[in-house]
């Protein structure tokens, strides 16, 4: 009953966040429909461990209502969009566009070119490079259709400076494929040509983003105590108690934030305009949302679209896993319970994740046998919880980290449709393990297409297409379930 109520709640909530702010912000639809299911599934998740019998402490009851609304607000006000057209908007418009054979083009009073300007836009697609067919006029848009005569990164390389040399930097020049298989030049205008007196200061924000790093330092503080097995209401007479949970606090931002600057680096590497990395504090549950940047410029080609998302996961991996093994070397084995719960972190079942098993066997050796479950050292907790982000990062599908490595190594459309299946297949997968089942639910909620790079046609090398792959494996070891011939060699 609970699962068909939350179910239906969370149908009903997307819905209302999606009609009601989606237009205005860039902050993506999930995260804020996550922070308002958030107090429904405290709630849940409380219900389920404790039991009905077990009355919620204060803080969970009245906090979410505080806190939630008003991250909700933060975020909606983050990600605001200008009143003018965004880039995104504008690609957008270009992705919908048919393929010339059937439509006509479409006059339109938001022409983004004068009438006269089409014979300097033709001079802009010399026959030997693409051999321009028809224009065609959309609102705030500008599709040129015809014959891709080189490569693509040349084609679009000389086009974009014909074009630059004409207009200067009224717009943004992007090249993609149609619904018919076949390049097609668009041109939406530019927002940063009205922007460029725009302070890096403004953009980066550094007051603020080291304010949300002390604040969720704080936070994740006080739920690390918990973790500890500290009291709480003793800090008055006693603030040193303080100091149990820092090894959570500190394990956990800093996975959190070598993930987010993984990000920041590869984007400022590629000159794309990024936020700070932005933590996000909330004083009950884990103690933070996570961490986040925002990208303020198109990403120019797959190859930095793909490099800019495998730099997160893979960063944060690499912070992860000498945490977790040592939290985990200095973790207790205990009893299994009968009835064990997937994420407990007082009993956590090896088998429920291959990676997680074999490190384990790593770090506790022999200690670790069939019918054990572990005791999670605050460390192995933020180390646990960083395999759980990569894995959700990595997921194929729409705006998260593995839908766009997916996209720049297949394509805008093959990667919409690797993550349908992989929304399916996780699914499944929450039939055998039921932990996944709400992961399921959320990645239904996301969009499953996310914004094509400038250059989106030219493919990846073959270095980047292993690695993306090697993501991929990486995501499914987290997530498998031990086989059963494993868990007989690993005699766990």
């Amino acid at each position: 009953m609970t699962f068909w109520f939350l179910l239906l709640l969370g149908l009903f909530t997307y819905f209302i966040v999606q009609r009601s702010v989606a237009g205005i912000t860039r902050t993506p639809v999930w995260i804020l429909w996550l922070v308002l299911m958030t107090p429904a599934l405290i709630w849940s998740v409380w219900a389920a461990i404790h039991g009905p019998d077990h009355p919620l402490p204060i803080a969970l009851a009245i906090g979410p209502f505080i806190i939630c609304p008003l991250l909700y607000w933060l975020l909606i006000q983050w990600g605001r969009r200008d009143s003018s057209p965004s880039a995104e908007q504008t690609q957008n418009q270009a992705l919908e566009s048919k393929p010339a054979t059937e439509t006509k083009p479409e006059p339109s009073n938001l022409r983004p070119i004068e009438p006269t300007e089409e014979a300097q836009l033709r001079n802009c697609f010399p026959w030997s490079v693409y051999y321009i067919h028809n224009i065609e006029y959309r609102p705030q848009a500008v599709l040129c259709r015809g014959q891709l005569r080189t490569k693509p990164a040349v084609a679009y390389q000389r086009i974009r400076e014909n074009i630059e040399a004409q207009f200067g930097d009224r717009f943004l020049v992007i090249l993609q494929e149609g619904l018919d298989g076949k390049p097609f030049f668009a041109l939406v205008p530019n927002p940063q040509a009205r922007a460029a007196g725009q302070s890096q200061q403004k953009l980066t924000r550094p007051i603020l983003a080291l304010g949300l790093v002390l604040a969720t330092l704080f936070t994740t503080t006080l739920v690390g105590v918990e973790f500890a097995g500290g009291d709480l209401q003793t800090i008055t007479s006693n603030p040193a108690v303080l100091f149990q949970g820092l090894p959570y606090a500190l394990a956990l931002m800093t996975i959190l934030g070598i993930h987010e600057s993984g990000h920041y680096i590869a984007a400022r590497f590629y000159k794309i305009r990024a936020t700070l990395p932005y933590f996000i504090p909330i004083p009950f549950f884990l103690g933070t949302f996570g961490a986040f940047i925002q990208m303020r410029s198109p990403v120019p080609n797959r190859k930095a679209l793909f490099d800019v998302s495998l730099a997160g996961p893979l960063a944060g991996f690499v912070a992860t896993l000498p945490l977790l093994i040592w939290g985990l070397a200095h973790s207790t084995v205990v009893p299994l319970p009968a009835e064990p719960r997937m994420l407990d972190p007082n009993a956590l079942n090896p088998n429920y994740s291959l990676l997680v098993a074999l490190l384990s066997k790593l770090a506790l050796g022999d200690q670790l046998v069939a019918n054990r479950a572990i005791d999670l050292h605050p460390v192995a907790i933020a180390g646990f919880l960083g395999l759980v982000v990569t894995a959700l990062n990595l997921m194929p599908v729409g705006q998260l980290d593995g839908g766009h490595i997916v996209h720049a190594m297949f394509g805008q459309r093959t990667g919409a449709a690797i993550g349908q299946i992989a929304r399916f297949l996780l699914l499944g997968l929450s039939l055998i393990q039921p932990g996944f089942l709400l992961w399921a639910i959320i990645l239904f909620f996301m969009p499953i297409a996310d914004q094509p790079a400038l250059n989106d046609v030219t493919e990846l090398d073959n270095w980047r297409d292993l690695c993306g792959l090697m993501a991929l494996g990486l995501l499914v070891l987290i997530i498998l379930p031990v086989p059963t011939a494993i868990t007989q060699l690993l005699q766990i």
